[in-house]
């Protein structure tokens, strides 16, 4: 099981994220229920639905809760990466707040740390793979 991060100042639940190139560090307070990221709404925030949709799955598997508030402070990457990395803080944070839901976010693969990374370019070549034109004379 996933050992409970708190911050000692306020007692807040923590949970950090990480996808390709971005990182989400998630709080988890009691409030009214809204989803902040870098202080702006989440729908004001993440203007594709694919990706309001990847974080609202993970709060509906945790048991949609009224009664928290989710500040989410998000850099690195693109929007999708970044949605990624929230979605996998977001469930880290909610087991913290509450044990009982690492089971569900487990099983749902919320958990579990996507490692896929853009791979780095090679000396000599335009890319991480792509040689140069073959000439034939």
């Amino acid at each position: 099981m996933v050992a409970a991060k708190k911050d000692k100042l306020n007692g807040d639940s923590l949970g950090t994220g990480r996808r390709k190139s971005s990182v989400a560090r998630v709080r988890i307070r009691s409030g009214s229920g809204e989803i902040i990221i870098n202080k702006k709404p989440m729908n004001e925030f993440f203007v594709n639905e694919n990706d309001r949709k990847q974080i609202r799955e993970v709060v509906e598997a945790g048991g949609e809760r009224k009664d928290i508030d989710i500040i989410i402070n998000v850099k690195g990457g693109g929007t999708t990466g970044q949605s990624g990395a929230c979605r996998m803080g977001i469930a880290r944070a909610l087991v913290s707040y509450d044990g009982e839901t690492f089971g569900t976010m487990r099983d749902g693969g919320f958990l579990t740390r996507d490692a896929r990374m853009k791979e780095r370019k090679k000396p000599g070549l335009h890319g991480a793979r792509r040689g140069t034109q073959f000439s034939k004379r």
